[in-house]
């Protein structure tokens, strides 16, 4: 079994907020997570090479040989068939950048020290290999559906189908549509002629679900009576979804339980969206949306016509909340009032368009710990450190606490 450690590489900053709680490679894109696509194509187990206050969380496993692999980059069968030829200290590059390579465990040492590594032989990776590489937070939704139909195939083949009970309409090829066990799905309506839907273990789906593909909904999600979903969209394990939503991912236990609109956007772990909150994704006068880059600290051009909300780990609105075109949310944030918030409302923020105060450290743990409780799943002394840095690091996002000279 090929050890894999996956490496964040410099694009990691322009993926903030997702990536400030986990390393690329755990960003979920399609059905899987870039890890578990890895794990897949090249039958291997993943490790990490991320920042220092994740490390402990995602821990570097060393072998004799390893792969070492650019965590942004999605595996395609041409890639791994590439990768998996490369012999002992050979790497493959992209315009000098490192893509892949092969090392043993004294190579892979020294690499780790920042030290030069002996012999490594780069070879330029052949133009012929296509090659897909997530560097801004829009590319998340703009490859989400070849991800998910790359999924989908990946993960059915030579798989049946649990039976879809007779009071659901199907519409287009059944082969586009896989339901994992134990689902509960009563009086939908899904359409597969537009991309393949795939449903976990365990999900409900209430009546009156309508879906229009390509999606995919992750384990123990629930989708509630009257959802509207238009893909491509991906719902990871552990969420909560009505209303109307498009074009979007959850990474994973995130809700958004109630009507109101999103599109094209991407929420991450145990966010909360309140009722009849609503999200714009273009512009009124049709123009390219720009939006909030953490590395360059200002508003970047997207290129991009469609661009809605993208929220870090543990961020909540309340009730009525409206998001203006291409937002960016970070971690801990407690978004409330009425108006439009502004476009990027940095990290452990609380309050809206009246104003913002720093939503207090401790209070913020207090309400993971309640949060991920009700999911019976434990806040960890690691995750609490790494909020902790995170609340340093990005003091100085928040304007209202510096004092002035």
């Amino acid at each position: 079994m090929a050890n894999i450690i996956l490496f964040d590489s410099d694009a990691r900053d322009h993926l903030l907020p997702l990536t400030a709680t986990r390393p690329m490679g755990e960003l979920r894109l399609g059905i899987l997570t870039l890890r578990e696509k890895w794990e897949r194509r090249l039958k291997g187990t993943v490790s990490y090479i991320t920042q220092e206050y994740l490390q402990e969380k995602f821990p570097i496993q060393i072998e004799e040989e390893n792969l070492i692999i650019n965590g942004g980059v999605l595996p395609t069968p041409q890639l791994c068939e590439r990768i998996e030829a490369l012999g002992l200290n050979e790497a493959l590059l992209r315009n000098g950048e490192l893509i892949a390579a092969r090392l043993n465990e004294a190579q892979f040492e020294l690499l780790l020290g920042e030290e030069e590594v002996n012999e490594l032989q780069g070879q330029e990776l052949e133009s012929s290999i296509p090659l897909l590489e997530i560097t801004n937070l829009w590319q998340l939704t703009k490859l989400n559906e070849q991800a998910l139909i790359e999924d989908f195939a990946l993960i059915t083949a030579g798989r049946h189908t649990a039976p879809v009970s007779h009071t659901n309409r199907i519409i287009g090829p059944m082969e586009n549509l896989f339901l994992e066990d134990g689902i509960e799905m009563e009086y939908c309506t899904i359409n597969v002629r537009t991309g393949p839907v795939y449903i976990g273990k365990g999900v409900e789906v209430m009546e009156g679900g309508m879906f229009r593909g390509p999606i995919a909904i992750g384990e123990h999600s629930i989708m509630k009576m009257g959802v509207r979903i238009y893909g491509p969209c991906t719902f990871g394990p552990g969420c909560r979804v009505g209303g109307e939503v498009t074009r979007s991912i959850f990474m994973a236990n995130a809700n958004k339980a109630h009507d109101g609109y999103l599109g094209d956007s991407v929420l991450g772990e145990w966010c909360n969206l309140g009722a009849d909150t609503n999200n714009s994704n273009l512009k009124n006068n049709y123009t390219e949306v720009k939006l909030w880059d953490y590395a360059t600290e200002r508003f970047e051009k997207s290129g991009q016509q469609f661009v809605g909300l993208f929220m870090g780990d543990h961020s909540k609105c309340a009730i009525n909340t409206m998001f203006n075109t291409g937002t960016v949310v970070g971690v801990f944030a407690n978004i409330y009032g009425a108006g439009f918030p502004r476009n990027f409302i940095p990290d452990f923020s609380w309050g809206g368009p009246d104003g913002y105060r720093t939503y207090k450290f401790l209070e913020a743990c207090e309400t993971a710990a309640l949060v991920m409780g009700r999911r019976k799943q434990e806040f960890t002394e690691t995750e609490k450190a790494i909020l902790y840095h995170l609340y340093d690091q990005t003091a100085r996002f928040r304007s209202w606490d510096k004092t002035p000279k």
